[in-house]
């Protein structure tokens, strides 16, 4: 032990030498610090959702469906989406196609990114109400309002019913057949 102290002190001190061990302590220690082994999975991810155009007038007893479609900025395979809603005005029925009766403020678990509502008018009054969906991971809702004007046969000039004459192609295509 005597000898190896002997040969350590007899080590000729550079700045190279000196700067070089502080490099080489300094790297390991930075090697061995910067292991770890959890692995950072990201599972929440920031989301919209698109809804197809929709009528905005109903009547007494007819039904709304309306179309949506999330779509996450990532894909992690485990996130669920609830819905829920809450109506403001009127009085009307939110039912998922192919799904149960949406209840005030209860979540529903979405078994699809694509989904569609239907929405049953039960009073001729104007019809307003929040839909919100959100993750299981907590990450910001997306929310928003529908509005539906209540019409009855006041609302067009005929006072009978809006009258459509016969649709006429704007570029019509004749059709030969080859023989």
């Amino acid at each position: 032990m005597k000898t190896i102290l002997n040969k350590i002190g007899a080590i000729r001190v550079t700045p190279v030498r000196f700067f070089g061990f502080w490099a080489i302590l300094f790297a390991l220690v930075f090697a061995l610090s910067s292991c770890n082994d959890d692995l950072d999975v990201q599972q929440s991810y920031p989301f919209t959702v698109e809804v197809m155009p929709y009528g905005d007038k109903i009547t007494k007893g007819q039904t709304v469906e309306l179309r949506f479609e999330i779509k996450p900025e990532g894909n992690y395979a485990n996130t669920l989406y609830t819905i829920r809603y809450f109506q403001y005005d009127g009085e009307g029925i939110l039912k998922l196609v192919d799904g149960p009766v949406l209840t005030n403020n209860d979540r529903v678990l979405l078994e699809n990114k694509t989904f569609r509502l239907n929405y049953t008018a039960k009073s001729s009054d104007a019809h307003k109400f929040l839909v919100v969906i959100e993750d299981n991971f907590g990450s910001t809702p997306w929310e928003q309002t529908f509005e539906f004007n209540g019409k009855d046969f006041g609302d067009d000039n005929s006072g009978g019913g809006l009258i459509v004459g016969p649709i006429v192609p704007i570029n019509p295509v004749i059709v030969t057949e080859n023989q």
